[in-house]
């Protein structure tokens, strides 16, 4: 532990050493490093032990691919609540999972082996097919896990589950026979994408693989009514070859249907009216030609045909006419194409399927009636054309519909269809039995379930997912497939008897043999004697749906349970899961519905749910475009810290779409941990000059930040405190979209407003040294309590920057402090949050604060909207408000908006339409195109707004018109209408519109003045910093005038620096700016700068000279010499006073500080005599520039 102690050690010590440029990506590598050396999650999850339990399920993805942004921003995600969750007193559990069976695998090693078959996989053997999908699910795990380490994702990857274990399957079965136990779970068929090349489904995955422009025959079929045959119902198809399986009509029973004589046959045809079009082209009827077109004879609501018969195409299935041959109907049939009445083959079409299911054509628990084989070939049952591929047979089966009087018209339909990734063959939709989980019995229940759940954002919960569970259809979970978990039944050949096994200790008991994977290589071979006298049992060929098995997960990653049955039922159902919006119809569901099945309650208490990252250009990111950058490239270039708080600070977070951008990620680490490391920065460097000046060690003490009477110091320790408030219910109630812009927030807030108002205070340029130290106390608590409040979003910088503050708490080093208490703690991450203290919120300084920064901001844009400068003073600041308790606000915080606005006072009104006023008008282009017709009346009543009903528009967010209109703020064009002279005042108005601002824009001798002395000390600081120098660097400044002495150029320069030398003094650290004839000639000159200002021309005074032509000198501090007074001490020799100056610039500034007098003997030569004499400090030289001038 001493090793590990000292290697943590030594890594924080390079991090902290400052040396080089600082880089981000780098000081990440480095925290990496030290969480390493300390095992940092392995301890936070030990030193959390005991605490109340906050479960947390992660859905497993497939590592056969590389993780991409989606993964990325839900790991973030969820990374960010688990930490939170475990600085709010909790202990969180987090495994990773991993997803192994499944289609994703079968089909690299498809590709890999070249299988193109069901026939190729027999050859090969299953048990060699398994093994090859075994050997590459782990091919990207240590990819996975190098990036989401990287990423600062605190989850545990030793202890994972992964789906293909043998303990996590025999959970699944146990699962299985649970609900089958509860009569949930059945046989029957499913309507799958089919290769007939292959002989096997695919799935929806597989089948979107290789979609193809096809050119299809469109066959237009005629269905006598039983009752009365003249008349024809038209159905309308593209795939010929399912006609012979007609088993019903559906129509939509809201559409219009018209019954027609055809006027070329004489026959009568029932179709939509909307779709007459299919038929004929040119109308009802042509002039002077009886056999052309078509006449109406009824019109009627697509109700009217339900529960009509016709007569069958084909006699292949007349045996089943109790229940077939009949109209039905569903709001799935359109008037986009075909006839509006559409034939249903329910073996061959899923719509078809689930119609004739609900309307009783068939029986979804028996053997839909499918005359095709697994080659896809007409079996037997279709006489005329037994033996023939369907695909093939379809212009014989229009030829044979001809013959019959049945078929109407035929033509050629070109479409996209897909094909057969593996054999480049056209799919058929084809049903084939499946093994069912009866969802639709436990609908009532899910949908109750849902409602107990908490959805981030919540619509998804309410609308979305509630909707998918009320039209929920019966799951279907086998497959016919290889690589995945084996459904546990055990069957006679003729179904009649089932047995479902649980564990495989049963599955031992029952074969008598012992069994150590279940996979179907391993288990195929067993057989069960029969009770019922059918011989053996064998096992059904299929295996689980792999969504089955991540539903499972819950109870399977626990072994649940065959072990850790109290682990479980303490934290279940899960306090959190968070996944992307694909999810509702995928993970989401499958685990409300076998939790509901098993327990009868939900598998999760709450949900984030976040949208799809798509590439800048909106379109779906894709390897093959290149359309997005590499997320690894991402972090080494900016950082995860900047990727982490991009992505969740972004409308993907409320499950919208976010088009990336890297030049996103970049304005993170430039407007955000640039600005928090600066800050930490100027900290570091104002408690050095602190001790530089005091000679002691600066401690922080809270209790004298707390005391501080600066108004500032209260309103930053009042706003952390309310963040922390603010921070704790937005994330108790799981909305990281408005935690996030208020931690982003007070990072301006404490650069832009408090180090920037406060800086001379914590430079040591206030009133007392006590003043400084609190200000550093107030800045040093509120970083520190920033950095915990962060810690869950950006921990790595958080890290930095605990470690940068750590030393100075009173608990480093307190060996009798918890470890893991704030500065004992080694890491920020095992801290617990704090709690908010409601005794340093203060409402009164946050409000006045706050209409501080409106002013001030509302002032900086009035001067560039009028093109003055900041370095310009102006005379007054007018500010016209009506709000209650304004003047004393803006009163309390004059001083700060007199030196950000560089203003000489304030003044005040009431009577804002003296001043100004408020009207809008609509956006056109917006309203125009939504309103249509409504948009004039618009119009008039938007511009008939008076300045209140703009100002409460801008207020509330819209307006709502007299007509019954609402117009969003948004879509309102306001102007403000200045009453005041424009040619005196900039204005602007605020917000809210409640409060109105112009500014004396006037230059006078005075205001100019002022600006120079702003420039002068301005430009000072600069050349302090491009030469290098540090704050404790002591120099002096002169000034050089081309202008003549007594000039009024001169007199200017003179007069600015004069009237204003307390400003400079305190912005210079008590130097001051002197006339350049007062540089020692034995000086050693720093830096320089020549420059030329421009003053605008003042009415009535020609002395404010035009142009000013200046030089800056920075000079080391210096002896010099008084030459009157030693020409006096040397008898009034020149000669030997030069020599006597000369001797004393030969002294450095630091020797002389000390010393009152120098003893001088002087001699110019061997021969002359000598004199001797005390030099006098203030009377013969001076030290430094002070005592000089």
């Amino acid at each position: 532990m001493a090793q590990q102690t000292a290697e943590a050690q030594a890594i924080l010590d390079e991090l902290l050493s400052g040396k080089g440029r600082f880089n981000f990506a780098k000081m990440e590598e480095q925290i990496l490093k030290y969480w390493g050396s300390i095992d940092a999650f392995q301890t936070s999850l030990k030193l959390s032990e005991g605490r109340p339990l906050y479960t947390f399920y992660d859905g497993p993805p497939f590592a056969t691919g590389r993780p991409h942004y989606g993964h990325i921003l839900a790991g973030t995600i969820k990374d960010t609540v688990t930490r939170y969750a475990h600085q709010t007193g909790h202990y969180v559990s987090r495994r990773f999972g991993w997803d192994c069976h499944g289609l994703p695998v079968e089909h690299e090693i498809d590709k890999k082996l070249g299988i193109k078959s069901r026939d190729d996989v027999m050859e090969m053997g299953i048990a060699a097919y398994n093994e090859e999908c075994r050997g590459i699910v782990t091919r990207y795990t240590g990819e996975w896990e190098a990036v989401v380490n990287r990423l600062g994702r605190w989850i545990d990857f030793k202890n994972d589950y992964k789906t293909m274990e043998p303990w996590f399957m025999e959970s699944v079965w146990w699962v299985f026979k649970t609900i089958f136990e509860k009569k949930l779970v059945y046989r029957s068929y499913k309507v799958m994408p089919y290769s007939t090349a292959c002989n096997t489904p695919l799935s929806n995955f597989e089948s979107g693989l290789d979609y193809r422009d096809v050119t299809d025959p469109a066959a237009t079929v005629s269905f006598p009514l039983v009752d009365d045959p003249e008349v024809n119902l038209l159905a309308w198809t593209t795939t010929p070859w399912t006609l012979p399986s007609n088993l019903a009509l559906c129509v939509n029973a809201k559409m219009e249907y018209v019954k027609i004589k055809d006027n070329a046959t004489g026959k009568i045809y029932v179709l939509a009216e909307a779709r007459l079009s299919e038929l004929y082209k040119g109308g009802t009827k042509a002039k002077g030609n009886k056999k052309k077109g078509y006449e109406e004879l009824e019109k009627f609501p697509g109700t009217d045909l339900v529960g009509k018969r016709y007569v069958p195409l084909f006699p292949y299935f007349t045996s089943m006419s109790d229940t077939s041959f009949i109209v039905v109907e569903d709001s799935y049939v359109t008037a986009d194409s075909g006839t509006g009445i559409v034939h249903q083959a329910p073996a061959f079409g899923e719509d078809d399927y689930r119609v004739c299911s609900e309307h009783g054509v068939i029986d979804k628990k028996m053997e839909v009636p499918c005359p095709v084989d697994a080659n896809g070939r007409f079996t037997e049952v279709v006489t005329h054309f037994k033996g023939r591929h369907v695909k093939e047979a379809d212009n014989d089966i229009c030829k044979y519909l001809k013959e019959q009087g049945r078929l109407v018209k035929k033509a050629n339909y070109k479409h996209s269809y897909p094909f057969c990734w593996r054999s480049g063959t056209p799919l058929i939709y084809k049903a084939v039995p499946s093994w069912f989980v009866e969802v639709t019995a436990i609908k009532d229940q899910l949908v109750a379930n849902n409602k107990e759940t908490y959805w981030v954002p919540e619509f998804v919960g309410s609308a979305r997912f509630n909707n998918w569970l009320e039209g929920a259809r019966d799951w279907a979970i086998s497959r016919n497939r290889y690589w995945g978990t084996p459904l546990p039944i055990w069957a006679s050949e003729d179904m009649e008897e089932i047995v479902v096994i649980g564990s495989i200790a049963e599955l031992e008991e029952l074969t008598g043999t012992k069994v150590t994977d279940i996979h179907r290589h391993f288990i195929d071979h067993l057989e069960i004697p029969s009770k019922q006298g059918k011989g053996m049992l064998r096992r059904v060929d299929e295996v689980f749906d792999c969504w089955f098995e991540s539903g499972s997960m819950p109870y399977a990653q626990l072994h649940y349970p065959f072990e850790n049955k109290h682990v479980f039922e303490t934290g279940f159902p899960a306090d959190f899961i968070a996944e992307g919006l694909d999810q509702t119809r995928g993970w989401f569901y499958t685990l409300m519905v076998l939790s509901t099945a098993l327990f009868g309650k939900p598998a999760f208490k709450n949900l984030i749910v976040n949208g799809l990252v798509k590439a800048e250009d909106g379109k779906k990111m894709s390897k093959s475009l290149k359309n997005y950058p590499d997320p690894q490239i991402v972090i080494d270039k900016h950082c995860a810290d900047a990727l982490r708080l991009y992505l969740i600070n972004s409308p993907v977070v409320r499950a919208q779409e976010l088009s990336f951008s890297e030049d996103g990620v970049g304005g993170i680490v430039k407007d955000v941990l640039l600005k928090w490391y600066n800050t930490l920065q100027f900290f570091a460097q104002s408690k050095q000059r602190l001790e530089l000046a005091t000679g002691k060690v600066f401690k922080p003490d809270s209790a004298k930040g707390a005391a501080s009477t600066n108004v500032m110091d209260k309103w930053i320790l009042s706003t952390i405190q309310t963040l922390n408030k603010n921070v704790k219910r937005e994330m108790e109630a799981y909305f990281l979209y408005k935690v996030v812009p208020n931690l982003l927030n007070f990072i301006e807030q404490i650069t832009n407003w408090y180090v920037k108002l406060n800086r001379s205070r914590m430079k040591g340029q206030g009133n007392t040294q006590e003043d400084c130290e609190a200000s550093l106390c107030c800045l040093y608590e509120s970083l520190f309590q920033f950095t915990r409040l962060m810690a869950p979003l950006a921990p790595f910088f958080a890290e930095f920057a605990y470690q940068q503050l750590r030393p100075l708490h009173p608990q480093f080093g307190d060996a009798s402090a918890a470890p893991d208490a704030a500065g004992r703690s080694d890491s920020v991450h095992y801290i617990l949050l704090p709690e908010p203290d409601m005794s340093l919120i203060d409402e009164v300084i946050e409000r006045r604060v706050a209409r501080m920064q409106e002013i001030v901001e509302l002032g900086r844009k009035t001067r560039d909207s009028s093109k003055l400068p900041l370095k310009f003073p102006c005379r007054t600041l007018v500010l016209v408000c009506t709000e209650p308790d304004f003047k004393d606000d803006v009163n309390a915080m004059a001083d700060y908006i007199k030196d950000e606005l560089n203003v000489a006072e304030i003044s005040f009104d009431d009577q804002m339409q003296d001043w100004c006023s408020l009207s809008a008008s609509p956006n056109n282009k917006v309203l125009g195109r939504k309103l249509g017709k409504q948009f004039k009346q618009v119009l008039k009543e938007v511009k008939s707004l008076d300045h209140d009903a703009v100002s409460a528009a801008q207020a509330s967010g819209s307006v709502a018109l007299p007509c019954g209109v609402e117009v969003a703020a948004e879509h309102l064009v306001v102007e403000l209408n200045v009453k005041c002279d424009v040619s005196k005042y900039g204005a602007e108005i605020g917000m809210s519109g409640k409060m109105f601002i112009a500014l004396d824009l006037t230059q006078d001798r005075a205001s100019l003045s002022h600006r120079l002395a702003r420039e002068l000390t301005s430009r000072v600081q600069k050349l302090r910093k491009s030469a290098g120098l540090k704050l404790e660097d002591e120099v002096e400044v002169f000034i050089a005038n081309e202008a003549a002495s007594g000039t009024p150029s001169a007199d200017f320069v003179a007069e600015a620096v004069k009237s204003h030398a307390a400003e400079i003094s305190m912005k210079l650290s008590g130097g001051q700016i002197v006339d350049a004839q007062h540089l020692s000639p034995h000086a050693v000159v720093i830096a320089e700068d020549s420059f030329k200002l421009t003053n605008p021309e003042v009415a009535g005074d020609a002395a404010v000279p035009s142009t000013l032509q200046l030089r800056l000198v920075i000079a080391a501090p210096a002896v010099t010499a008084n030459r009157p007074k030693l020409l006096e001490a040397c008898s009034g020799n020149e000669e030997l006073a030069r020599h006597a100056e000369h001797t004393l610039a030969m002294f450095t500034f630091a020797n002389m500080q000390a010393r009152k007098e120098v003893p001088l003997k002087l001699m110019l030569n061997s021969k002359s005599p000598v004199v001797e004499f005390v030099a006098v400090r203030g009377e013969h030289y001076f030290v430094g520039q002070k005592e000089r001038v």
